[in-house]
């Protein structure tokens, strides 16, 4: 794991360089944009009849569009790009793995920095099915723990989810219900946090559910699973963090994994 996470603090440092040179000259880039259009639109307003060669020069290049769509244009690049510096900050906070000690860290923030890492996977690339996220953050204190495993766990429950609700939206029912996944979270009078992760997918049978945190086993095809996440999940929770791994499910109405660790670890 700690491997994991100095190859992917290297990949973000290498990605965040080059990102913000093209952030930052993009600012540069549309103030002047802006200056040279307001100047070609001062031009046009003193002299409204150019000699010919001009009038065939704007019309070839279509001047009206051209200077409403290279603005355009230049927004959606720093669009890019900050979605880009988004998703660099949000490697760095879900690895954390070059932390090997325990940290004093904001539990909702590896929550959404996973959360965007799985962006992509929350839409359905065949059916374009959209997976909607309903968050219900509780006021928590800020959390001892080990920040990178943690952030491990909520990869691998929220990944097992998206898969969950997918598989199940294929299914005869899934007309009845929009696919979505909750995540709630709240501190216990005994200084116990705890997260929610609910998906309204297939659910799971009660003979499969006693062997969830096996090593290996998964119900997954062949090449889609490697039965270790949800295993590693409990080891990191349970034993790294004296905490528990709970899961309640009900066929066809979906999961709820129920992660719950102390807001300070003995040491």
């Amino acid at each position: 794991m700690a491997a994991l996470g100095q190859l992917v603090a290297g990949i973000a440092h290498e990605i965040n360089n080059p990102v913000n040179f093209i952030a930052g000259n993009l600012v540069y880039a549309i103030n002047y944009t802006q200056d040279l259009l307001q100047l070609i639109s001062l031009y046009q307003h003193h002299y409204p009849a150019p000699v010919a060669e001009i009038k065939a020069a704007i019309a070839e290049m279509e001047l009206e569009f051209l200077t409403t769509d290279y603005l355009k244009l230049l927004d959606s690049m720093k669009f890019g790009t900050e979605r880009i510096q988004e998703i660099v900050l949000s490697l760095r906070n879900f690895s954390r793995l070059d932390e090997s000690d325990k940290k004093i860290v904001d539990i909702h923030e590896g929550i959404d920095s996973t959360l965007i890492i799985l962006q992509s996977r929350l839409i359905n690339q065949q059916t374009g099915q959209l997976i909607t996220i309903d968050k219900e953050y509780g006021n928590l204190p800020l959390v001892e723990c080990y920040a990178g495993l943690i952030n491990q766990v909520f990869m691998n429950i929220l990944s097992n989810a998206i898969d969950a609700i997918f598989e199940g939206f294929e299914s005869a029912y899934s007309n009845l219900k929009s696919p979505v996944i909750r995540i709630r979270t709240e501190v216990t009078d005994n200084r116990q946090v705890v997260i929610r992760i609910a998906d309204n997918g297939t659910g799971i049978p009660k003979d499969i559910q006693k062997r969830l945190f096996d090593p290996f086993f998964t119900t997954k095809p062949v090449g889609k699973g490697t039965g270790l996440g949800l295993s590693i999940s409990y080891q990191m929770v349970v034993e790294k963090h004296c905490g528990q791994l709970q899961c309640i499910s009900t066929i066809k109405e979906g999961t709820e994994f129920i992660i719950t660790i102390p807001v300070e670890l003995n040491s």
